[in-house]
C-alpha cells in the first residue's frame, strides 16, 4: 500500500463476483477499508487524472 495503515475490512464478495470489479469500480468493487496511520501520507498519492497522464507519458 501507498500509506501505512491497518487493513479493517476485505470485500469479501470480490472473491465470489470478481467481475463486479470492472462493472462497478468506485461502488460496490471496493477492495479493502484502511485505517490510515498517518493522513499526511494520502497527499502524496495522486488523482485519477494525473494517474492517467502518468500512464501516457511512461508507457
Amino acid at each position: 500500500m501507498p500509506v501505512s495503515g491497518e487493513v479493517v475490512e476485505v470485500n469479501q464478495e470480490l472473491s465470489e463476483s470478481p467481475e463486479v470489479v470492472n462493472k462497478d469500480p468506485y461502488g460496490q468493487a471496493w477492495m479493502v477499508k484502511l485505517k490510515i496511520s498517518d493522513s499526511t501520507e494520502v497527499d502524496s498519492l495522486m488523482t485519477a487524472s494525473e494517474y492517467k497522464e502518468y500512464l501516457n507519458n511512461n508507457t
